[in-house]
Order: structure tokens, then sequence, then C-alpha cells
């Protein structure tokens, strides 16, 4: 068993004794096929944790995550936060050293707070996560809270006017409803050309940094994918695992958002911007 601890920014350690508190299980993160309702097609699916993460930030989570999968749930708890084991097979050794090694050269900037649109009240019910795990997929960045903020924000909730639990059984119609409600022109993230990358924003409006995860790595690296961010951001820096001479195209900032595209995204990339 490997232990990482993302949420204290330690080095992955070799932990020699079971932890107090049985940990909670995290999927193996990856891309599945579902068939489609529209068509005879299949579309990608994504086992993500992400919303497992933000339903409960400090829990202590356990991967079975065989060959390079492993290496993408260190990514992965790393992007979040969290404290996680990783339990990998004789495959999964060298991709996760290599993935610690990447970890490690990152410049650490503290516990930097997630950045989001809107606030989403979790009342910790199945069809509340199936929802929160559609706004993940979609990189609709949310808040999660007990009860409402009466800050005047948006928020989200099961159950609501806007959001009845009698579609809670249609969880992707609910997402394309936020994203409405939201706007494109104000999301803090939009990804154009793939639908197995998932970013997350930490940071504040003068320096962010943002976290891209291809759960499609163990088969297919992500090709020319367009990424905006809202922000004016003059500087930039890219980090990208497997890819260290890798530069970000066609970056242009102005009219209240920065955009650039990676040509090649093989698993994790880390890009900081600063205005």
């Amino acid at each position: 068993m490997t232990f990482f601890s993302a949420a204290l920014l330690l080095p992955i350690l070799f932990w020699l004794k079971e932890p107090d508190s049985p940990p909670i299980r995290a999927v193996t993160p990856a891309v599945s096929f579902r068939a489609s309702n529209a068509s005879a097609t299949r579309e990608p699916w994504v086992d993500s944790n992400g919303w497992r993460f933000l339903r409960e930030p400090g829990g202590h989570f356990s991967y079975n995550a065989p060959g390079k999968a492993a290496a993408l749930a260190a990514a992965e708890a790393y992007a979040y936060g969290v404290k996680a084991d990783v339990q990998t097979d004789a495959a999964g050794q060298k991709p996760l050293a290599e993935m610690t090694r990447f970890l490690q050269s990152l410049e650490q900037n503290g516990a930097m707070p997630a950045l989001f649109n809107f606030e989403y009240v979790d009342d910790g019910s199945p069809a509340a996560g199936e929802f929160m795990n559609l706004l993940v997929r979609t990189n609709l960045l949310f808040k999660v809270v007990k009860t409402p903020d009466a800050n005047g924000g948006m928020t989200v909730q099961l159950g609501s006017a806007d959001y009845p639990k009698s579609e809670a059984g249609n969880p992707k119609l609910l997402a394309e409803k936020v994203r409405a409600h939201v706007t494109d022109e104000k999301r803090l993230l939009r990804i154009y050309g793939s639908a197995v990358v998932i970013g997350r924003l930490v940071g504040s409006a003068a320096h962010t940094r943002l976290f891209l995860l291809n759960y499609g790595s163990a088969k297919n690296d992500v090709e020319g994918i367009r990424v905006r961010v809202l922000g004016n951001f003059q500087q930039q820096h890219l980090a990208q695992f497997q890819s260290p001479g890798a530069k970000l195209l066609d970056y242009k900032t102005g009219s209240g958002a920065t955009e650039f595209t990676l040509a090649d995204l093989p698993m994790f990339a880390v890009i900081d911007l600063e205005r």
C-alpha cells in the first residue's frame, strides 16, 4: 500500500501500518462506455471521484488502481487536495513512482482555495451525489454546502423549484439547466474538444491554478483541446506530466477571459495563470 496526502501537500510515502479508521473506497479513475439513448453509438462515461472528494473533503480515501490508473489516481487526489491510499499492481509501480516525482517537483503554494460559480446544497442522498457527479463531469465548478448561503449568489439544490426531485432520474438534464443558469460567458472554466478531460480551478483572481486530468489516458492522449478561463491573465506556466517541454499554444487574453490550446494531454497538467 502506498500512502498519499495531497491535502497536506506531502510527497507520497510508504505506509507500514493500517489507517486508524476504514478509508472511503474511491473508484478507479478511467473512462468506460455506455449506450446512448439518442443513437446506437456508445458515449464516454468518466469514472471520476471529484464529487466524492467535494462531498467529504476531509475524508480518507482508498484506491485500487492497476497499471497506469495508479498515476492518474495520485494526480486526481492531488488536484482535489484529499488524503488517499493508492494500491496498485506490479504494472502500476513505475507510473506511480513517476507521478510521485512529478508532483514533488511542482511549486507548492499552500492550500489554495477552490474557485466556483455556485454553491451546491448537498442533502447526502444518492440522487444528490449523482447530480454532483454530472456537474463535475461537465466542468461546472461548485462549492458543496449543507445550507444555502445568504450571500445572494447562485445556489443549486435538488428538490428546489428549478431542480425538482421528479427530474432526479435525469441528472444530465439537471446539469444542462445549471449550465444555462450560470451562462457560458460567466463560467470560470470551459474545455472544448474532449469529453474525457476534467478541470479544477484553485487560487484567487490574481493567481489561478488549473488542474487538467485526462481520464482516458490509459488508452489515448487527448489532442488539441482548447481551454477558456475567466479573467485576463498575462503570465502563464505549464507543467505537464511526461511532457516537460510542452507549451501552451495560441494563448490569448482579453475581454475578460484567457484562452489557450494544449496540443497534447497525455494524463495530467498543472497550469499557473497570473495577472
